[in-house]
C-alpha cells in the first residue's frame, strides 16, 4: 500500500461524522433563513438498486422509505446521472409536499436528500435569505467532497426510536 492510498482511507466520513454535520448545518440553515428550511433530512444507500435509510429525521419516520421511490419526483432521474460526484447537488423548484427538494452526493451510491414536507422549493427560495441560507448547504457539500461518507460492514444503520 502506498503512502498516498493509506492516507485516502483516513481521510474518510463515518455515518457518525455526517450525521453531526447534517444536524449543524440544518441548525445553521434555518437560523439564516428565519425558518425550517427542510425538516425532513435523510441518508440513503442506492447500492444495487436497494433503497436504505442509514439516517433520518424528519416527521415521517414511518412512511419515508415506503414512499421514497414516489417522492424523489423529478430527482430520480438526476440520482441515476453518473455526472453528479461526491459533494454534487441538486435542487428540484418545483417540488411540493412530500415531494423531495434536494439531494447531495456524500459517497458512492449514498446520498443526502432533503424535504420541507410544508412549502414547495420554489416557496423556500422566495424568502430573499434563501440565498444565505445556501451557505451551510454549500459548506457541508464541500466537507463531504474533502472526505466522503462510508460505508463499512459494522455500520450501525438507522433504527426506529
Amino acid at each position: 500500500m502506498s503512502v498516498g492510498a493509506g492516507f485516502a482511507l483516513l481521510n474518510r466520513m463515518t455515518l457518525d461524522d455526517i450525521t453531526a454535520q447534517i444536524k449543524t448545518g440544518a441548525q445553521r440553515m434555518n437560523a439564516q433563513y428565519g425558518g425550517v428550511v427542510f425538516d425532513e433530512w435523510a441518508v440513503v444507500s442506492l447500492a444495487e438498486n436497494k433503497a436504505r435509510v442509514l439516517f433520518y429525521t424528519g416527521p415521517r419516520n414511518d412512511e419515508f422509505l415506503q414512499n421514497f421511490v414516489a417522492d424523489l419526483g423529478s430527482l430520480r432521474t438526476a440520482l441515476r446521472d453518473a455526472k453528479y460526484g461526491v459533494g454534487d447537488f441538486e435542487f428540484s423548484r418545483h417540488a411540493t409536499g412530500t415531494r423531495i427538494e434536494a439531494f447531495l452526493v456524500v459517497g458512492v451510491g449514498i446520498y443526502l436528500v432533503c424535504n420541507n414536507t410544508q412549502s414547495s422549493m420554489d416557496d423556500i427560495a422566495k424568502n430573499p435569505r434563501w440565498l444565505e441560507a445556501q451557505v451551510p448547504f454549500v459548506e457541508l457539500a464541500e466537507a463531504v467532497r474533502a472526505s466522503p461518507l462510508t460505508i463499512s460492514w459494522d455500520t450501525k444503520i438507522f433504527t426506529k426510536p
